[in-house]
């Protein structure tokens, strides 16, 4: 299952984490997991590129940090709460799935965890 958490203080996002793997096919057909990747991957670049955010992100054995360094600028606001419609949207769709005639048992891909730090 991946997971994503969302730091919020007074309001303001303060970073994120994303670990784990979706698990909802076999990598490389899962299309949860490459749903989250692109949001998050992209949110990242355009942080960095179109919003100038000053960042601490590291990347390491499927894990991915984001820490903005300063408070957040208006531009870097919006890509976040973007990310976080994104995000949700799977987690509606993923996050759990309902015990039937497919899944022997309730089963979740995707969880997602806002945060107030």
């Amino acid at each position: 299952m991946t997971t994503i958490t969302i730091f919020k203080s007074k309001g303001s996002y303060t970073g994120f984490t994303c670990s784990g793997h979706a698990g909802f096919a076999p990598s490389g057909n899962d299309i949860v997991c490459a749903s989250i990747s692109v949001l998050v991957i992209n949110t990242l670049n355009a942080i960095e590129k179109l919003a100038n955010e000053k960042t601490d992100v590291t990347a390491k054995d499927g894990v991915i940090e984001c820490r903005f360094l300063n408070e957040i600028n208006d531009k870097t606001k919006l890509l976040m709460d973007t990310m976080l419609l994104g995000l949700k949207d799977i987690e509606k769709n993923y996050g759990k799935q309902k015990k039937n005639g497919f899944f022997k048992k309730e089963k979740s891909y995707f969880r997602l965890i806002i945060e107030e730090v």
